[in-house]
C-alpha cells in the first residue's frame, strides 16, 4: 500500500480522557498554590506552616460544600485563615513593604469576602499585590524575609 495515511485506530475504552476536576477542587488547588507562593516569597513555607495551609483548605472544602456560591471566594479566605493562624503561632504575616514605620504591621486581604483577593496596606490604602503574587511586590518576599514578608 502506497498510502501513508495511517489507518484509524479502533475505539479503545482505555483511551477516554480523564474527567476534569470539579470547580470546587480546582478552586481549592488554586487557593493552595497562591497562598504557598506568597509564603515561599517570604521564605516562611516551612512544613509546619504548609500544614496550616492544608488545614485551611480542608476547612474551606467543607465550607464551600455548605455554600457552593462561595467557591470564588476560597483563595482570599485561605489566605486570611493562614494569616490568622500565623498570627496566633508566629507573628504578623505578611508584613507591609510599603510603610516605613517603627511599628511593623501586616497587610490585609481585600475584599474580605469576594473574588480577586489582593494584599492591601490598610494604613496607606495601597494595593501591594494580588494574593499569590507577593514575590513580585517591591520589597516583599526576599529570601531573608527582608522587606516585611516574614512573620514578626
Amino acid at each position: 500500500m502506497d498510502d501513508e495515511t495511517p489507518a484509524p485506530e479502533p475505539d479503545r475504552p482505555d483511551a477516554t480522557p480523564a474527567p476534569s476536576p470539579d470547580p470546587l477542587e480546582r478552586a481549592l488547588h488554586a487557593a493552595r498554590a497562591l497562598v504557598l507562593a506568597d509564603l515561599a516569597a517570604g521564605d516562611v513555607a516551612r512544613p509546619e506552616v504548609v500544614s496550616l495551609v492544608e488545614e485551611s483548605v480542608s476547612h474551606r472544602r467543607w465550607w464551600v460544600g455548605q455554600w457552593p456560591e462561595g467557591v470564588e471566594f476560597v483563595a482570599g479566605l485561605v489566605a486570611q485563615d493562614v494569616q490568622d493562624a500565623l498570627m496566633e503561632r508566629y507573628g504578623r504575616w505578611p508584613l507591609c513593604p510599603v510603610c516605613a514605620e517603627a511599628e511593623p504591621h501586616a497587610l490585609e486581604v481585600e475584599p474580605e469576602l469576594g473574588p480577586d483577593p489582593h494584599w492591601v496596606c490598610g494604613k496607606a490604602g495601597v494595593v501591594v499585590a494580588a494574593v499569590g503574587a507577593l514575590g513580585g511586590a517591591d520589597g516583599a518576599g526576599g529570601p531573608d524575609g527582608a522587606g516585611g514578608a516574614g512573620p514578626v
